[in-house]
Protein backbone atom coordinates (compact mmCIF):
# COMPACT_ATOMS: atom_id res chain seq x y z
CA UNK A 1 0.00 0.00 0.00
CA UNK A 2 1.05 3.37 -0.86
CA UNK A 3 2.40 5.89 2.01
CA UNK A 4 -0.21 8.54 1.25
CA UNK A 5 -2.67 6.14 1.71
CA UNK A 6 -1.41 3.84 4.44
CA UNK A 7 -1.39 7.46 5.99
CA UNK A 8 -5.22 8.22 5.10
CA UNK A 9 -6.28 5.00 6.64
CA UNK A 10 -4.54 6.02 9.93
CA UNK A 11 -6.07 9.39 9.43
CA UNK A 12 -9.54 8.21 9.37
CA UNK A 13 -9.17 5.77 12.10
CA UNK A 14 -7.47 9.18 14.23
CA UNK A 15 -11.07 10.54 13.22
CA UNK A 16 -13.63 7.57 13.89
CA UNK A 17 -11.89 7.81 17.30
CA UNK A 18 -12.42 11.31 17.48
CA UNK A 19 -8.79 11.29 18.65
CA UNK A 20 -8.32 14.49 16.99
CA UNK A 21 -4.73 15.26 18.21
CA UNK A 22 -3.09 11.85 16.55
CA UNK A 23 -5.66 12.70 13.60
CA UNK A 24 -3.89 15.90 13.17
CA UNK A 25 -0.72 14.49 13.38
CA UNK A 26 -1.74 12.46 10.63
CA UNK A 27 -2.56 15.36 8.71
CA UNK A 28 0.56 16.81 9.02
CA UNK A 29 2.23 13.99 8.11
CA UNK A 30 0.06 13.66 4.89
CA UNK A 31 0.83 16.83 4.21
CA UNK A 32 4.25 16.29 3.78
CA UNK A 33 3.47 13.27 1.13
CA UNK A 34 1.92 15.98 -1.21
CA UNK A 35 3.66 18.61 -3.70
CA UNK A 36 2.96 22.15 -2.85
CA UNK A 37 0.93 22.59 -6.15
CA UNK A 38 -2.66 22.62 -7.71
CA UNK A 39 -3.43 19.42 -6.75
CA UNK A 40 -1.66 19.04 -3.44
CA UNK A 41 -3.27 22.09 -2.54
CA UNK A 42 -6.56 20.44 -3.25
CA UNK A 43 -5.82 17.43 -1.73
CA UNK A 44 -4.91 19.19 1.95
CA UNK A 45 -8.53 21.76 1.56
CA UNK A 46 -10.19 18.08 1.39
CA UNK A 47 -8.50 16.75 4.17
CA UNK A 48 -8.44 19.70 6.51
CA UNK A 49 -12.17 19.96 5.67
CA UNK A 50 -12.66 15.99 7.21
CA UNK A 51 -11.49 17.37 10.07
CA UNK A 52 -12.90 20.20 10.70
CA UNK A 53 -16.13 18.80 10.08
CA UNK A 54 -15.51 16.22 12.29
CA UNK A 55 -13.91 18.05 14.83
CA UNK A 56 -16.67 20.60 14.74
CA UNK A 57 -19.85 18.53 14.54
CA UNK A 58 -21.17 19.66 11.37
CA UNK A 59 -23.77 17.83 10.92
CA UNK A 60 -24.29 19.18 7.38
CA UNK A 61 -21.43 17.90 6.15
CA UNK A 62 -21.28 15.20 4.38
CA UNK A 63 -17.98 13.58 5.84
CA UNK A 64 -19.96 14.07 9.47
CA UNK A 65 -22.73 12.13 8.06
CA UNK A 66 -21.11 9.34 6.89
CA UNK A 67 -18.86 8.64 9.55
CA UNK A 68 -22.01 9.20 12.35
CA UNK A 69 -24.51 7.20 10.03
CA UNK A 70 -22.89 4.69 7.61
CA UNK A 71 -24.32 2.87 4.66
CA UNK A 72 -21.71 0.81 2.83
CA UNK A 73 -23.72 1.11 -0.69
CA UNK A 74 -24.25 4.98 0.02
CA UNK A 75 -20.27 5.17 0.54
CA UNK A 76 -19.74 2.46 -2.83
CA UNK A 77 -21.69 5.03 -4.57
CA UNK A 78 -19.96 7.85 -3.76
CA UNK A 79 -16.73 6.56 -4.38
CA UNK A 80 -17.70 5.33 -7.95
CA UNK A 81 -18.80 9.02 -8.50
CA UNK A 82 -15.45 10.77 -6.83
CA UNK A 83 -13.40 8.48 -9.42
CA UNK A 84 -15.05 9.45 -12.22
CA UNK A 85 -14.76 12.82 -11.10
CA UNK A 86 -11.38 13.08 -10.42
CA UNK A 87 -11.12 11.11 -14.25
CA UNK A 88 -12.74 13.61 -15.88
CA UNK A 89 -10.34 15.48 -18.51
CA UNK A 90 -11.74 19.08 -18.03
CA UNK A 91 -11.33 19.23 -13.99
CA UNK A 92 -8.25 20.88 -12.98
CA UNK A 93 -5.50 19.90 -10.84
CA UNK A 94 -6.95 21.30 -8.23
CA UNK A 95 -10.24 19.28 -7.76
CA UNK A 96 -8.70 15.98 -8.98
CA UNK A 97 -6.40 16.66 -6.12
CA UNK A 98 -9.25 17.43 -3.94
CA UNK A 99 -11.41 14.32 -5.09
CA UNK A 100 -8.53 12.10 -4.97
CA UNK A 101 -8.54 12.48 -0.67
CA UNK A 102 -12.15 11.75 -1.25
CA UNK A 103 -11.48 8.55 -3.43
CA UNK A 104 -8.65 7.56 -0.65
CA UNK A 105 -10.65 8.09 2.49
CA UNK A 106 -13.80 6.33 1.35
CA UNK A 107 -11.43 3.72 0.34
CA UNK A 108 -9.94 3.46 3.57
CA UNK A 109 -13.13 3.21 5.50
CA UNK A 110 -14.47 0.52 3.12
CA UNK A 111 -11.52 -1.34 3.79
CA UNK A 112 -12.42 -1.16 7.59
CA UNK A 113 -13.01 -4.59 8.78
CA UNK A 114 -15.24 -3.62 11.33
CA UNK A 115 -17.64 -0.84 10.05
CA UNK A 116 -20.08 0.53 11.78
CA UNK A 117 -22.74 0.10 9.96
CA UNK A 118 -26.17 1.87 10.06
CA UNK A 119 -29.05 -0.75 10.99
Amino acid sequence: MPAREMRMEMFLRALLRRDFDKAKSHLEKLSKLVKDDEWGRGYLKAINGFMSAIKDNDSDSLIFRLINNPDPKEIEGLLKRFEEIKEQEFRDDYERGYYTAWVELLQAYLSQSRLPVKR
